[in-house]
C-alpha cells in the first residue's frame, strides 16, 4: 500500500491541487473569469439566449465581479487586472443593451464600484 492518493480512474495521480499551493493571484483571476463568464451568458452572450438570459441573475454576478476586480486590482497589478476590467466593461454594456428598462448613470451593475459605464 502507498501513501499517495488514488485518483478516481485509478492512476495514482492526484488532480485535484492542494489549496494552499495556489497563488493568490490564480485563484482571483479564476473566480473573476468564472463569474464574468456566467455574467456573459445571463446577459444572452451564449448561444441560446431565448432559454439563458436573466438580468436579474446578471446584475448579481455583474455586481460581485465589480466588487472583487475593483478590491483586488492593487492586489493583483494592471497587469492581471486590466483584462478583468475590459471583461466587466463589457459585460455592464451588455447589459444596458439587453435591459429594456435602462438604469439611470451610475445605478447599473457593479457601477457603485467602477463608476458609470457608457
Amino acid at each position: 500500500m502507498t501513501d499517495t492518493p488514488i485518483d478516481d480512474d485509478g492512476s495514482g495521480i492526484d488532480a485535484a491541487r492542494d489549496i494552499s499551493e495556489v497563488p493568490a493571484v490564480e485563484l482571483i483571476n479564476t473566480v473573476s473569469v468564472h463569474l464574468l463568464s456566467a455574467a456573459a451568458v445571463k446577459v444572452g452572450l451564449a448561444d441560446d439566449p431565448q432559454q439563458q438570459t436573466d438580468l436579474d441573475e446578471a446584475r448579481k454576478l455583474i455586481t460581485a465581479l465589480a466588487g472583487l476586480v475593483t478590491a483586488a486590482a492593487t492586489e493583483i497589478g494592471d497587469h492581471h487586472a486590466r483584462p478583468l476590467r475590459d471583461g466587466l466593461r463589457s459585460v455592464q454594456l451588455a447589459f444596458r443593451e439587453a435591459s429594456a428598462i435602462p438604469d439611470a448613470p451610475g445605478a447599473g451593475p457593479g457601477e457603485k464600484f467602477t463608476g458609470p459605464v457608457n
